[in-house]
């Protein structure tokens, strides 16, 4: 899979090309209960759409009820929810893009760029579809005194060549999340790619796995991202366990009509 090299400012954060789909396992490590209850880019391979079976295939999911809203239904549950944001008038490739002007249930969504350039960042507009599992999430996150998830990007324009009438997926669409970093009330941080200690090949999820060596940081990364899988919050949760292309970041993503869940 390519690698896109995206230079946020002065951070000069590295995003990665992301992969499309992993095998699937189940929450574990004692999470508590969950919160709440198109083509792809051309220069890109497609990967093939998974056969998911059992409890994989969930049409009533969270991830699975957003993907299915149009713009004008989804804009009207985020502003139900209180949600701060603005729309964008066109983003090619995104169903509903709007930008978050504030935090979600206390926790701030942003990318490495310096505030005041955020306004006008392309890797901050985010889809609507998005920001509703975003909203379940921070939920989620306030259980661990999260106040700020920095990330690498949610939306990377697809190219000039893209149809400007076509959706896109993943962050093409704005529907992806690439998480670096959790940082919590006290200041302290929990750093993907120094805490989260994974293994390629190694499952995220379920009984008998878990990071080497198990520090607090790690095993709560590990809560943060099983909790989300286990609510079905997102459609796609890939970690440092998948690929060494994702060894410092979680890519939670949203596939609009889908119906199956997994997380590697």
């Amino acid at each position: 899979m390519s690698q896109d090299v995206v230079r946020l400012g002065l951070t000069a954060a590295v995003a990665t090309a992301i992969a499309c789909f992993a095998a699937r396992a189940g929450a574990g490590f004692g999470a508590p209960p969950a919160a709440t209850t198109g083509p792809y880019e051309r220069d890109a391979p497609a990967s093939p759409e998974p056969t998911p079976s059992g409890d994989a295939h969930d049409s009533a999911a969270p991830a699975s009820r957003y993907g299915q809203l149009e713009a004008d239904a989804c804009e009207a549950e985020l502003a139900r929810r209180g949600a701060s944001f603005v729309r964008v008038e066109s983003a090619r490739g995104v169903l509903a893009p709007l930008r978050l002007t504030g935090p979600l249930h206390g926790v701030a969504f942003h990318s490495g760029v310096p505030a005041s350039q955020r306004a006008s960042a392309p890797w901050e507009i985010v889809d609507c579809r998005l920001a509703l599992a975003l909203d379940d999430f921070a939920q989620q996150l306030s259980v661990h005194d999260v106040v700020e998830v920095v990330h690498y990007s949610i939306y990377r324009p697809p190219s000039s060549e893209w149809p400007a009438d076509q959706i896109a997926r993943q962050h093409a669409g704005a529907l992806a999340i690439d998480a670096a970093s959790f940082k919590k009330r006290d200041g302290t941080k929990l750093d993907v790619e120094r805490d989260f200690h994974g293994r390629v090949g190694a499952h995220t999820c379920g009984a008998g796995d878990g990071p080497e060596p198990a520090t607090p940081e790690a095993l709560e990364l590990r809560q943060i991202v099983c909790d989300a899988a286990g609510a079905k919050l997102f459609n796609v949760a890939l970690t440092p366990d998948y690929n060494r292309a994702h060894y410092n970041h979680f890519h939670l993503e949203v596939a609009a009509g889908a119906k199956w869940f997994m997380v590697k």
